[in-house]
């Protein structure tokens, strides 16, 4: 246990765009600082994301005067570019502008709606209309659900949890698994795939199963549940294209219950910095 270590650390401003790598992350409650702000959302109010639009792997959203490597400050404007579309910096909502009920997961949650301007560059991208929102007040608009964090705590807009932890050891193993099924061809998959917060390396396959808390640089965490897996993972990050793999391989050796698992979701006990390289310890 002693060699095993952070290997990489990744981080969402928008949910469903494009991941982007980081040298140091700073963990708040909710998550990472300034993963998962912000998403789109249909004009029903509820949430858009590679799920009905894969084209979203193809944005890339990236806090403005980001001066550290860990992210930049969670109130930061964007900068947004896009095959075939202008960029735009899109700037925090003001504090005074009135919120809008949304629904993530069929969970209403209040959000603040960012500019037209803004909204109007995903609709014309998408080619369907949606309204770019923000989460201002993190530490009360969303709570975790109470069967994992009877306390009270919140997360972001990611799906359930504030961080997502995974280990290469496993994504070799699933790789192994996948060359071995019907559908090989389609291997060997990235870890861009299962949108990871922290990767870590130096693990048995599958040993975080077991993991129940780590100690990561300046951050204790607990071990909510297993990961299950959504048709984003079947969908080609660069290409868009949407195939079998991992989700049939999964099925066939990683089944917990009705869902097909990769990866750990975390609740932090202890916020703080994680750095590229940090060691990680396992606690219970």
């Amino acid at each position: 246990m002693a060699s095993l270590r952070l290997a990489s650390l990744h981080l969402y401003p928008v949910k469903a765009l494009a991941g982007i790598t980081r040298e140091e992350l700073r963990v708040e409650p909710w998550g990472p600082s300034a993963d998962r702000r912000w998403m789109l959302t249909s004009p029903d109010g509820s949430q858009v994301t590679q799920r009905e639009q894969p084209r979203l792997a193809f944005v890339r959203a990236v806090p403005v005067l980001d001066g550290t490597s860990g992210g930049g400050p969670a109130e930061a404007p964007l900068t947004v570019t896009a095959p075939g579309r202008e960029p735009i910096e899109i700037g925090v909502p003001p504090a005074d502008r009135e919120t809008v009920p949304v629904r993530l997961f069929g969970t209403k949650l209040e959000v603040v709606p960012a500019d037209a301007e803004a909204s109007d560059w995903f609709s014309a991208y998408l080619g369907t209309p949606v309204t770019l929102v923000h989460l201002d007040a993190p530490g009360r608009r969303r709570p975790i659900d109470p069967q994992f964090a009877p306390d009270g705590q919140t997360v972001s807009l990611a799906d359930g949890f504030p961080l997502l932890l995974t280990s290469d050891s496993s994504l070799d193993a699933l790789n192994s698994l996948i060359a071995q099924g019907d559908h090989a061809d389609e291997g060997p998959l990235p870890m861009n795939r299962f949108r990871p917060n922290l990767v870590v390396a130096g693990s048995a396959p599958w040993a975080e199963d077991g993991w129940r808390r780590l100690r990561i640089g300046e951050v204790v965490f607990r071990v909510a549940k297993p990961c299950g897996r959504c048709v984003v993972t079947t969908t080609d990050q660069t290409s868009g294209v949407r195939g079998r793999e991992p989700l049939r391989t999964l099925a066939r050796h990683r089944r917990f219950g009705d869902q097909l698992v990769f990866g750990q979701n975390l609740i932090p006990e202890r916020t703080g910095r994680v750095r590229s390289g940090d060691s990680v310890e396992v606690l219970a």
